[in-house]
């Protein structure tokens, strides 16, 4: 998810109108103004994109926090209001415009014209959301400011010296004012009816209270104290930025979280029961509209939904082969309940987890130059997720690494419940969120250093999860999964993401409630009942991203089968998978067409 805010006063609509020589918004967006101007001088495509990319920063002190940069906006906050969105939108109108006006991509070199198509592209996704830009739930389990702004703080808020500190003081200062606007954001749109279901709010009082419970002790106060603790300070000085930042959690932002909290308990008591977002005006529309985004396809519902029983059966079929393997008798589904219940499939420590996870990928690592050419030059950790909020976040996840190296690539892994995460996923996790999943495709286009900044930071998420899914079926190709408990579970982690394209379409456009989708899941996958109900949670509050796993895999898949099949003996899987990662997330149209370019000069030559 991005963050596009502004604290500087904006300049004119029509000043940054006339610097890019264009006119004719519609006039709601002429009227918020725009956050900067981009010189008509521009002659350079990349310029223009490297103006717009500035213009950006300047609107979100974020943005630059997670590329590493460290300026005067270091201690603020993004503007949440909507005027801030719409000056975002404003500047890729007007950036859009000029671009369309002043290139001709036909005359362009190659990647300058990719990067005039991703431009569009992107744009028009953009443009199809921005109706419905007011739909989303700000406080849920999964993306709610509750948690996400400590969270920003620990994981992303560096600190190397006395400035840095207090910019993390000042980031504390900020947090009360942040948190008041989102909650009067939230009960406007609550006021209209657009809310999560009823059972979403226990997930966010726990977040509130668990930080609000921990007094002194509290998640940021101990951060900031271990961050201080490893800089050569003065003590007075240590403890004066201690003091100052109790004092402004004390003062400012308990009493935001305290009203936060009455709110979430207010709209708890008048949230609706039903999940799906179709119970919302044009509902609808808005969730053909994601579905296209994700999955950057034309598929309709309907047809994703029957993608998703055609996969499921495929993958009980395999998974059949398997349990034959290993002797089990008896049917698929007590297969399933075996190995969602029976001690030996589930470590007893984090430690042990953590440590055959590391195992794995330090063995993918050793054969990672066989299968690429081009690899990753950041760091990888694995980390657990913190206390918190592991309650409520998803399993796994990844954060990317700062260009400037100052932050490793980052997998997350929610240990709140080993009996949620089996031994037999963790090798696929593994190379799904690390490698050779999303830390090396993620830190390859983080270094793409000649390509616009739109393509090196921004997202396609059909391409990238679509490549995270590719990469655990590449891994028996590499030879791994040789327990066949493990391949079992690679087996669990693709029926997963088959089974999201059933449930996600179920609920929120064959309406089917919570507790049937679940029922679905408990039926057709072997997952424990945590982690299902934790799954199908997320599918409710993020409609339609689920679905740009699997669609996304299966074009990877197909594109490969097809090059190696026209290609024959001259088909090399490294110089495919550059094709694949050498140019940054795309649709996937824009990537078969880049495939298809690939095999006919292979062909030529």
């Amino acid at each position: 998810m991005t963050l596009a805010r502004i604290f500087a006063a904006p300049v004119s609509a029509l000043a940054i109108a006339a610097a890019l020589g264009c006119t004719g918004l519609p006039a709601p967006l002429a009227a918020q103004g725009a956050p900067a101007e981009i010189s008509r001088a521009e002659a350079d495509i990349d310029a223009l994109f490297a103006a717009y990319d500035d213009a950006q920063l300047a609107m979100s002190p974020q943005s630059k926090a997670y590329r590493g940069i460290r300026d005067a906006d270091y201690g603020k906050w993004d503007d949440p209001s909507d005027a801030a969105e719409q000056r975002g939108y404003v500047l890729l109108e007007q950036t859009l415009a000029a671009m369309r006006r002043r290139y001709n991509p036909a005359a362009l070199p190659e990647q300058q014209a990719l990067s005039y198509r991703l431009f569009n592209a992107m744009a028009a996704r953009r443009a199809s959301l921005w109706p419905y830009r007011d739909y989303g739930y700000i406080f849920d389990q999964m993306n709610g400011a509750q948690s996400r702004m400590p969270a920003f703080l620990i994981n992303i808020h560096r600190v190397s010296g006395e400035a840095d500190a207090l910019a993390y003081v000042e980031r504390i200062a900020g947090m009360g004012s942040q948190l008041d606007a989102l909650t009067a954001q939230a009960r406007e749109r609550a006021d209209k009816g657009i809310m999560p279901p009823k059972w979403v709010y226990p997930y966010v009082i726990s977040d509130i209270r668990n930080l609000l419970d921990a007094g002194d002790g509290n998640a940021v106060l101990v951060d900031l104290a271990g961050k201080l603790d490893k800089l050569d300070l003065d003590a007075d000085v240590k403890a004066g930025i201690t003091g100052g930042a109790r004092d402004l959690w004390w003062d400012s932002v308990v009493p935001a979280y305290q009203r936060l909290l009455a709110e979430m308990e207010r709209q708890q008591a008048i949230a609706p029961t039903d999940d799906g977002v179709w119970r919302l005006p044009q509902g609808d529309a808005y969730y053909a509209a994601l579905l296209k985004n994700y999955t950057t396809t034309d598929l309709t519902a309907d047809e994703i939904h029957a993608i998703g029983l055609r996969e499921t059966a495929r993958i009980h079929g395999e998974m059949r082969a398997i349990m034959k393997k290993v002797g089990f008798e008896g049917t698929l589904q007590e297969f399933f309940e075996y190995t969602r219940t029976d001690p030996r499939f589930y470590h007893t420590s984090r430690a042990d987890y953590l440590a055959e996870a590391e195992a794995h990928l330090a063995r993918m690592t050793a054969k990672l130059p066989e299968f690429f050419a081009t690899l990753p030059k950041d760091p990888l950790v694995i980390k657990p997720v913190e206390a918190f909020r592991e309650k409520s976040a998803g399993k796994a996840f990844y954060q990317s690494p700062a260009p400037d190296g100052s932050r490793p690539g980052t997998y997350y892994v929610n240990l709140y419940d080993l009996r949620d995460m089996s031994k037999n996923e963790i090798e696929a996790l593994a190379y799904h969120e690390g490698l050779p999943g999303h830390h090396l495709q993620r830190s390859i286009q983080t270094g793409l250093g000649n390509l616009p900044a739109f393509r090196r930071f921004g997202g396609v998420t059909a391409y990238s999860e679509g490549w995270g899914l590719y990469t655990e079926e590449l891994g028996k190709d590499m030879g791994f999964y040789t327990d066949p408990y493990s391949d079992f579970g690679r087996l669990g982690m693709e029926l997963w993401r088959a089974g999201r394209l059933v449930v996600d379409t179920g609920i929120h456009h064959k309406r089917w409630s919570r507790e049937q989708a679940m029922g679905w899941l408990t039926e057709n996958t072997p997952n424990p009942p945590g982690d299902i109900e934790k799954a199908i949670e997320r599918y409710i509050v993020y409609p339609g991203q689920a679905t740009a796993y699997m669609i996304g895999k299966l074009k990877i898949m197909e594109l490969r089968e097809k090059a190696r099949a026209e290609l024959g003996d001259a088909f090399d899987i490294r110089a495919f998978h550059d094709v694949i990662l050498v140019n940054g997330p795309v649709p996937l149209s824009i990537l078969e067409e880049n495939v298809d370019q690939w095999i006919e000069a292979r062909r030529a030559s």
